[in-house]
């Protein structure tokens, strides 16, 4: 899903926006103007009592340079004191789910290794936090609900024009007996190897005209979650 993107004025990197600045100052002229976006996320696995994951929600907390572009492109906020009214908050929320067919969410699921298949966003929401546009929607799992005794799960933009940071809540609204733990990405070590590529490029090397490689997953936090069948 395209989307304008920007850094907020953040008075610290995170791990995510260390990566784009290496990124851009490595990569060659053209590549430098291209965007990208910042979304903090939440994920909420629901589980029915027989252990069945049904949905998933997903929380989205974009970066305050987005947010304010979106704000202003929608004419919201115009008061500018960060909060919306209740018509407002109505007229933004979905601003996010007008997704293009194929389009995967940004979100892989698998149960048992094999891939889930989710609905596209239901039930969107949308507000803002010190200035940052959060919003949520609602996938339902499709083809029937599936076995959640192990489930694995990353957000991630492949071609890394968004960056996610799984660092809201992640949560199982179901069986208390779920358990979810997760695996970060090696930072450090996946910036050397990019680092490594960038260097072997050409000065002259035309991002446009070859492909560029898919890193992505690489910086994806992996989620893993384990709720009995009863």
């Amino acid at each position: 899903m395209n989307r304008i993107a920007g850094q907020g004025p953040s008075p610290y990197l995170s791990p995510m926006r260390w990566i784009v600045t290496l990124l851009t100052c490595c990569l060659p002229i053209p590549a430098m103007t291209h965007p990208h976006v910042f979304i903090d996320t939440g994920l909420e696995f629901i589980v029915d009592d027989s252990g069945q994951l049904t949905h998933v929600r997903v929380t989205w907390a974009y970066d305050e340079f987005y947010s304010l572009l979106v704000l202003e492109d929608m004419k919201l906020d115009q008061d500018a004191d960060g909060v919306l009214t209740d018509s407002e908050q109505g007229f933004l929320a979905g601003f996010d789910a007008q997704w293009v067919e194929g389009y995967n969410g940004d979100l892989v699921v698998f149960a048992d290794g094999v891939p889930v298949t989710l609905s596209g966003p239901l039930e969107p929401l949308a507000t803002t936090e010190d200035g940052r546009i959060v919003s949520s929607h609602l996938r339902a799992v499709e083809g029937g609900a599936v076995s959640a005794a192990a489930l694995t799960a990353k957000a991630y933009d492949e071609t890394y024009y968004t960056a996610y940071e799984v660092n809201r809540p992640v949560t199982v609204t179901g069986p208390a007996s779920c358990q979810v733990s997760r695996v970060d990405p090696d930072i450090d070590g996946q910036l050397a190897q990019m680092q490594a590529f960038l260097l072997t490029l050409d000065a002259n090397y035309d991002l446009e005209e070859n492909d560029i490689p898919l890193v992505g997953e690489s910086f994806a936090t992996e989620i893993f979650v384990s709720c009995p069948s009863t």
